[in-house]
């Protein structure tokens, strides 16, 4: 069951171009955002449709193939943690952000 703590899976469209970081010793970040549609039918049979944004974060060998392939519109899926940090921002206030750290990702519709 220890395999089951903290993991995300989720498939959805990419919201814009990846932003990709280099970092010392040559080691990419790429980050992007991921959409992720839901269409139902409520009590009153009436169609409603969501859609839920997720902060995407890829490191190493992964940030590459992002950088190469994956583009704004592109549906993929992604498996991963999810990672709660904090920072300063430029004026002073304290952020917090919930982003999925990606260890898999699966490229999906067509070509």
């Amino acid at each position: 069951m220890s395999s089951l703590k903290n993991k995300v899976q989720l498939i959805g469209r990419v919201g814009q171009d990846p932003v990709v970081k280099v970092y010392e010793s040559n080691k990419k970040r790429a980050t992007f955002s991921l959409a992720i549609n839901d269409v139902y039918y409520n009590d009153a049979g009436e169609r409603v449709e969501s859609c839920d944004w997720h902060n995407i974060t890829v490191w190493g060998k992964l940030a590459e193939i992002v950088d190469k392939f994956v583009n704004k519109g592109k549906e993929i899926a992604v498996e991963g943690k999810l990672v709660n940090r904090s920072f300063e921002d430029k004026d002073g206030n304290q952020r917090y952000v919930t982003e999925i750290a990606v260890s898999e990702l699966v490229f999906l519709g067509s070509k």
